[in-house]
């Protein structure tokens, strides 16, 4: 089973992270923002992984600094759970719809990180989520994982719904970029012989 163990600890936040990529969609997770901790269960769930998040951090002084530490733990654990990343499918997508919205995720572990995310939202919060973190938390994702992450919604009204399908294709596509390919399987899949 690839699976991480991931401890980051600064003075700004403590995480404890553990991940199962061929997992069943189980879940743990506190980490103080009751709305992060719902769309982080939907990751596992979606994804097919098992995760568990302990995280404390100085959200008296504001919430970006667990959300984009947890974008970078989750990232990380994803790249030491892949390992050499051979036999991989690499890149992955999902059009993921939610009730009025509509959202696509792509994603590739291809070792070069860089994050594009247009969620439309105009709300400043949804639940007790900062919704400019969002893109805070990818952008630590992408760099952790070394991959890049592409996430837009079409169209949609409810800024939960965005929110909410964002993490849901992120998850599906991640699911697919992780996942084996027996064909690749003592192959790198890159021209360039590196990811």
């Amino acid at each position: 089973m690839r699976r991480a163990l991931i401890d980051r600890r600064t003075t700004e936040t403590q995480i404890s992270l553990s991940l199962g990529l061929d997992g069943k969609g189980r879940y743990d997770v506190g980490t103080g923002i009751r709305f992060l901790d719902h769309m982080l269960e939907l990751f596992a769930r979606h994804g097919a992984f098992d995760l568990r998040v302990r995280a404390t951090g100085d959200l008296e002084v504001d919430q970006h600094h667990t959300v984009e530490d947890l974008g970078i733990a989750l990232g990380e654990a994803v790249s030491k759970a892949l390992g050499h990343r051979r036999g991989i499918n690499r890149a992955g997508y999902f059009v993921m719809p939610m009730d009025e919205t509509l959202a696509v995720a792509a994603v590739d572990l291809g070792g070069r990180p860089h994050t594009v995310v247009d969620l439309k939202v105009t709300a400043a919060r949804v639940g007790d989520l900062q919704t400019e973190l969002v893109h805070d938390f990818f952008e630590g994702f992408a760099i952790g994982a070394r991959a890049n992450v592409h996430l837009k919604v079409m169209y949609g009204r409810s800024s939960h719904h965005k929110v909410e399908a964002v993490f849901k294709a992120f998850a599906r596509a991640l699911r697919v970029a992780c996942a084996r390919d027996a064909r690749m399987a003592v192959m790198l899949p890159s021209t360039k012989g590196l990811l």
